[in-house]
C-alpha cells in the first residue's frame, strides 16, 4: 500500500489524481489539503483547508506527496518532501524554478525521489529512462502555442480573460490556463521549446547519434499522474489508444517577439540566481491583475520584465531569503499596478 498526500486536491490534477487513486487498490489517500475550497465528499482520514502543509505532512507520513499547489504557495511542501526523502510527484513546476538551488540541495540530504507530473516534464523522464547522460544532445519540450497562437501583438491588444482561457487542447485551472497563453508556462518548464498545436507531442529527446525519442499521447493529465503515483509500474487507465491514423504532426518555432514571456524566462533562467523567483512571483501578481480586468494581456510580459530589471539576482542562502525577494517582487509589481 502506498499512501498518498494530496496538496491542491480540488484543483483540475488534485480532481484526476483521486480519480487514479481510487481506481487503485495499492494507492490510499491519507491526506488531502486545499488552499481555501472545502474538501467535503473528498474521503481522507486528514484533511486540511488552508494552515501550514507542512505540519499537515508531518502528521500524515506520507510515501509519496503529490504536490498540485499553485504557484509559490507550494515551496514548503516541496522541500518538506526533498528533506524527508518522501517521494516527491510534483506538478507544482514554480518550486524549482524559484528555489531550484535549495532544492537541489535538499534532495541531495534527504536522497527521495522527484517524480515530474507535469506532462512534458514527465515525458523527457520516460524518454530518459535507463540512458546515459553523455548520450543526449538536446531535450526538446512541447508546447501547442495557446489560444492564440498565430495571432500578431496588434491582434492581442483587446484580448479579454474569457478568450485567454478558451485553451485549444487541455483543460487546466486559469493560472495554468493563461500561463499557457502567453507561454509563461513554456518559460517555466524552458529547456528547448517548439510548438506542436495537437498536444500530441508531449516532449522529445534528441541523442548524439541523430536519432529522437518522443513521447505521445492524447492531452489527459491522468498519464503523468498515474505515472507518477504508481511508478516504476506502469498502471492502467481508462484511456484509449492513440489512433495513429489520424493524426497529423506539425512542429513550429515560438513567437518569441509576440509572447515575450519565453525569452524573459530564458533571462531569468541564464541569469541565475533569484531572478527565475522573482520572474515567477512578477508572473503570478501579472496573471491574477489580467484575471481580474486591471491589467491588458500584453502588460502580463511588460510587468514581469519591469520586476527583473529591479531584482539584484542575489542568490538566496535559505528560505528565508528567498521568501523575502519573492515578496519584493510582488510588492513591485503591486505598486506598478497601482500606478499604471
Amino acid at each position: 500500500m502506498k499512501r498518498v498526500a494530496l496538496l491542491g486536491a480540488t484543483g483540475s490534477i488534485g480532481r484526476q489524481a483521486i480519480e487514479i487513486v481510487e481506481a487503485h487498490p495499492e494507492l490510499e489517500l491519507c491526506a488531502a489539503a486545499s488552499g481555501s475550497t472545502s474538501l467535503d465528499g473528498i474521503d481522507a482520514p486528514l484533511k486540511q483547508v488552508g494552515g501550514d502543509l507542512t505540519q499537515l505532512l508531518d502528521e500524515a507520513d506520507p510515501d509519496v506527496v503529490l504536490n498540485a499547489v499553485v504557484g509559490f504557495a507550494g515551496i514548503h511542501a516541496t522541500l518538506w518532501a526533498m528533506e524527508h526523502g518522501v517521494d516527491l510527484a510534483l506538478a507544482n513546476k514554480e518550486s524549482l524554478v524559484a528555489a531550484g538551488e535549495l532544492a537541489t540541495a535538499a534532495q541531495a540530504r534527504g536522497g527521495g525521489r522527484t517524480l515530474p507530473v507535469d506532462s512534458e516534464h514527465s515525458a523527457l523522464f520516460q524518454c530518459l529512462e535507463e540512458r546515459r547522460p553523455e548520450q543526449v544532445h538536446t531535450l526538446v519540450l512541447t508546447g501547442s502555442g495557446g489560444p492564440f497562437r498565430g495571432r500578431t501583438r496588434d491582434e492581442l491588444l483587446n484580448v479579454t480573460a474569457d478568450e485567454a482561457l478558451a485553451h485549444p487542447t487541455w483543460i487546466m485551472g486559469p493560472k495554468i490556463t493563461i500561463d499557457s497563453a502567453t507561454l509563461a508556462n513554456k518559460g517555466l518548464e524552458l529547456i528547448e521549446v517548439v510548438i506542436q498545436p495537437t498536444s500530441i507531442v508531449h516532449s522529445l529527446v534528441r541523442f548524439r547519434d541523430g536519432a529522437a525519442l518522443a513521447h505521445l499521447g492524447y492531452p489527459d493529465m491522468r498519464v503523468p499522474i498515474s505515472y507518477a503515483l504508481t511508478y516504476p509500474d506502469r498502471a492502467a487507465t481508462p484511456l484509449q489508444p492513440l489512433d495513429l491514423t489520424a493524426l497529423t504532426l506539425e512542429f513550429q518555432a515560438p513567437d518569441l517577439e509576440t509572447f515575450p514571456m519565453l525569452a524573459l524566462a530564458r533571462e531569468a533562467g541564464e541569469k541565475g540566481g533569484t531572478y527565475p523567483c522573482a520572474y515567477n512571483a512578477a508572473n503570478e501578481v501579472a496573471v491574477a491583475a489580467f484575471l481580474a480586468g486591471r491589467l491588458p494581456f500584453l502588460g502580463i510580459a511588460e510587468l514581469v520584465a519591469d520586476a527583473l530589471e529591479r531584482t539584484d539576482g542575489s542568490p538566496a542562502r535559505d528560505l528565508e531569503e528567498l521568501v523575502e525577494v519573492d515578496r519584493a517582487a510582488r510588492a513591485f509589481a503591486d505598486e506598478r499596478l497601482a500606478v499604471a
